[in-house]
């Protein structure tokens, strides 16, 4: 395994036990694979930590907490490591934007109020550039974002893609965010409470995204990593 193919796989190790687990839940994980974690001190995120813990593991290792994490196969990287192209050389928040094709200004708008948050939206009929292979950039943000944000505007529920979107977002276990723009969640997400749009401008909307975001335990950490960059006065 080359030095670069190591250190990614480490990061998406890290980012899928963050979003999985608690420190507790950890501190289990490693016990029963084996690994010890007496000489590890939690510290403020999950991630970092799972790497220190993984970081001088032994390749064997490695490929043995990827592949009980399901991502490996017979030593094969079964998911993307590599971000979209939007996502690339960013420490931001990853969070999708699940939309219908008529209402990406909705969502384009919902993506510029939360960047100032360090969340860095993707927005599928916007991010991904004309070159580029349109389901492989959509399969990358899907395995890679940290959460999801559906944007339930009128006919959200009725549309192919969004729904495989939304799935997909349940199979990995991401925090989902439905927005309601008109259209009620259903399906499995619609037993959990929605986030409505009231009078709210964007700007509000995306406020209260981040305050969601950062009070759930599967990415209230991730989050706290991207928005340490932020500049202290």
């Amino acid at each position: 395994m080359k030095a670069t193919e190591r250190l990614n796989l480490l990061q998406q190790i890290g980012s899928e036990l963050q979003s999985r687990y608690t420190f507790a839940e950890l501190d289990a994980f490693f016990a029963a694979v084996g690994i010890s974690t007496a000489d590890y001190e939690h510290g403020g995120s999950k991630r970092i930590y799972a790497v220190d813990v993984l970081k001088h593991r032994s390749e064997a290792e490695i490929l043995r907490i990827a592949a009980e994490l399901e991502l490996v196969s017979n030593g094969a990287v079964v998911r993307p490591n590599e971000p979209p192209a939007n996502w690339k050389n960013t420490k931001a928040f990853r969070l999708f934007i699940s939309h219908i094709s008529v209402d990406k200004a909705i969502a384009t708008r919902l993506k510029e109020a939360l960047a100032p948050f360090e969340i860095a939206g993707f927005v599928a009929h916007e991010d991904i550039h004309p070159t580029l292979a349109w389901q492989d950039e959509i399969e990358r943000a899907l395995y890679t974002m940290d959460a999801m944000v559906a944007v339930h505007t009128k006919g959200f529920s009725a549309s192919f893609w969004t729904q495989q979107e939304i799935g997909f977002a349940l199979g990995r276990g991401v925090k989902i965010v439905s927005f309601k723009y008109g259209e009620d969640p259903t399906g499995f997400i619609g037993k959990h409470q929605a986030l409505p749009r009231l009078r709210r401008t964007a700007d509000q909307i995306a406020e209260e995204i981040n305050r969601l975001l950062s009070g759930d335990s599967r990415t209230a950490d991730r989050l706290k990593d991207a928005q340490d960059v932020w500049p202290s006065f």
